[in-house]
């Protein structure tokens, strides 16, 4: 899925040039997924191991643990339901603290 969404989703939007940073999930070292990324004119780099402080995601998802803690969702429908408001949970400028507080935003 990974090495599909690559090829189909991210290189497509991608400028030569552009740097995409991976943490180290198995699946994103894919010879294939790679391979559209270079073949695009792209770099990718991949986090340290464990070092989620330099990772926005790992932000977001510490704020969508804390939501469904507090809302208390435990049944599938639930988080299902809970999970449908995470883009009302996070504001455009909030995202880009994130990516701040990681150090890929200078100013």
């Amino acid at each position: 899925a990974f090495t599909a969404y690559v090829e189909r989703v991210l290189v497509p939007e991608l400028a030569p040039g552009t740097v995409v940073i991976l943490d180290n999930l198995a699946t994103h070292k894919s010879a294939a997924a790679a391979k559209a990324m270079r073949d695009a004119g792209c770099w990718f780099l991949f986090l340290p191991p464990y070092s989620p402080d330099l990772n926005p995601i790992e932000m977001a998802f510490s704020k969508l643990k804390a939501h469904l803690r507090r809302i208390g969702a435990r049944t599938f429908t639930e988080l299902f339901g809970a999970i449908a408001q995470v883009c009302d949970l996070y504001s455009p400028q909030e995202c880009w603290s994130y990516f701040k507080a990681a150090g890929y935003v200078s100013g």
